[in-house]
């Protein structure tokens, strides 16, 4: 089984939320759940949920390459997300850019070898007064984020990951 029970259980209650002709409305927070459980949203997620949900799967495709939330490749167990719109970057979220792919050793769209970090970069947080932000697994938001608060970053995840 692709999903857990547990998983279809909460997708139940997220589908029950809206009346049963629009059950595609639960789509985005469907593929929520779904990452959440397998980590990244592979096409037999995206059929199982089309399946499971009523609806085309290249349907839910589309839904899970619009949003940049969704992983549709394997990530490292933590994704960080650099904010790269324009007052990030006015505001170090270049420089930060650049200290994390140093730190890592990766480009934008990598993982490190060991598998724990991918760095991508990402659309407006709307925190543009808290710059450079960054997002750590689509869930944590980090602000103003100097070379020093990045590498106490790095390294609490790195101590998480044992």
């Amino acid at each position: 089984m692709v999903l857990s029970e547990q998983a279809f259980k909460r997708i139940d209650r997220e589908l029950a939320k809206f009346p049963a002709d629009q059950r595609q409305s639960a789509v985005i927070a469907s593929l929520a759940i779904a990452q959440e459980e397998t980590g990244w949203i592979s096409p037999e997620v995206m059929q199982t949920l089309a399946d499971y949900i009523g609806m085309p799967a290249v349907a839910v495709q589309e839904v899970a390459t619009f949003y940049n939330m969704f992983n549709t490749k394997p990530v490292g167990k933590h994704k960080i997300t650099v904010c790269t719109n324009l007052p990030c970057v006015l505001s170090g979220g270049e420089r930060a850019a650049h200290h994390l792919k140093q730190k890592l050793g990766i480009d934008y769209r990598e993982t490190t070898a060991d598998g724990n970090f991918t760095l991508v970069e990402g659309e407006c947080m709307g925190a543009c007064g808290d710059a450079p932000v960054l997002l750590v697994n689509n869930a944590r938001m980090c602000s103003f984020m100097s070379n020093e608060k990045i590498d106490q970053l790095v390294n609490e995840l790195k101590e998480a990951s044992k």
